[in-house]
């Protein structure tokens, strides 16, 4: 299984000498000092390989941190139109957009803010392709390899009957007339072999068009900053693809940029029992984690002991099934305790919801080395209030 769908283990790091009672509670902290480690890493990667690396900001939009994304980075990739605002406007570089499905009313804008604009489909390609060379913006089609890597079939775009990307059977010249590139995304948290075994399986395939491309994007889903993945592979391979076909070659990573860089501070709010120890918290897994529910995973503890005393816990919500997991103390918890789950900065933060009125986390950016801290934002009432009519 992958990391995120399996128990993980997790490694406080730096954060385990941080005062969680520094923070208000719940509240994201963010170490930019490992942030920064990994784009050191991915940079590296870019100057080794020749690739161009973008920042995937679905996984992590921590715009504070866009000045030093900036100085390791070509740019970010969006999602739709408001990601690419963002990357235009706090991020700089380039700016590659891919949505499985492009509005009128949205695409003369999203064109202004794009380099590139990546298609799901033939359809939508030939729809807006006159006003995308108008615009001087490169166009791409996302393709289904049709070659899984994926054990979880939600988080499986070559599952069967997906419908993301264009399964490469059904590529033909008049499919890709006008295409400058090509996009795949196939991978989740995964490390080089994946990538490999996916290429060896569509290579063939695209071989009849790839003298006519300018470009291939491997899309996202690579783990490059995990210290077990295999770098060096990468590299050469990335390198191989550009001086094989003549091609640029794009990376869309957004985990890597923040893994392990990121806790979620929470607050022990009352301890029931009703058949096992229980614990409520101000973390609510449909509301702070709701990859918890839909993955599922189970988030890594800071701390968490072998053996002590178990505790099932859950938010604040109504929700029956707002429950984060069983966990393991050594001694008995206390009301007003602060606790901490690891590796948050990535996917929890941007999918993030009131729900039931449940507070949004406060924003922390710290610093490891100088153990400055700032807290970026914290959110009120309002914040709630002006999502509803």
């Amino acid at each position: 299984m992958s990391d995120m769908m399996q128990t993980q283990a997790g490694d406080a790091g730096a954060f385990r000498n941080f005062d969680l009672s520094r923070v208000p509670a719940p509240c994201f902290v963010v170490d930019e000092v490992a942030v920064e480690r990994n784009l050191a890493i991915l940079r590296d990667v870019s100057d080794r390989s020749g690739a161009h690396v973008l920042s995937a900001l679905k996984a992590f939009s921590m715009f504070a941190l866009a000045p030093l994304v900036r100085q390791y980075l070509g740019g970010t990739c969006a999602s739709g139109i408001y990601e690419a605002r963002l990357g235009r406007e706090e991020y700089g570089g380039e700016v590659a957009t891919f949505c499985a499905g492009y509005k009128d009313a949205d695409i003369d804008e999203i064109l202004s803010l794009s380099d590139h604009i990546i298609f799901n489909s033939p359809a939508q390609k030939d729809r807006f392709l006159d006003k995308a060379r108008a615009a001087g913006v490169q166009v791409g089609l996302r393709i289904n390899p049709e070659h899984s890597e994926g054990e979880i079939p939600k988080y499986d775009p070559c599952a069967p009957c997906s419908r993301l990307g264009t399964p490469v059977s059904l590529l033909t010249p008049e499919v890709l007339a006008g295409v400058d590139g090509l996009h795949m995304h196939t991978l989740c948290e995964q490390g080089f072999e994946p990538l490999q075994r996916t290429w060896e399986a569509v290579a063939p395939k695209l071989a009849p068009y790839l003298a006519d491309l300018k470009w291939l994007n491997f899309g996202g889903g690579h783990h490059i900053t995990r210290d077990d993945y295999d770098r060096e592979a990468l590299i050469t391979f990335l390198r191989g693809i550009r001086e094989s076909h003549g091609v640029d070659v794009y990376l869309e990573p957004g985990e890597a940029v923040a893994l392990d860089a990121g806790i979620l501070v929470g607050e022990i709010l009352d301890l029931p029992v009703n058949g096992m120890s229980l614990a409520i918290t101000d973390i609510s897994a449909t509301c702070h984690m709701p990859d918890v529910i839909e993955a599922p995973y189970r988030p890594a503890l800071m701390g968490e002991a072998e053996t002590g005393t178990t505790y099932r816990l859950g938010g604040p919500s109504c929700l029956a099934g707002d429950v984060i997991g069983d966990y393991t103390w050594e001694r008995p918890l206390e009301i007003g305790q602060r606790f901490a789950f690891l590796d948050q900065a990535h996917y929890s933060m941007v999918k993030t919801n009131t729900f039931n009125g449940v507070p949004l986390p406060t924003i922390a950016l710290w610093n490891s080395d100088t153990d400055a801290l700032r807290i970026v934002r914290q959110f009120g009432y309002q914040d709630f209030k002006e999502r509803l009519s």
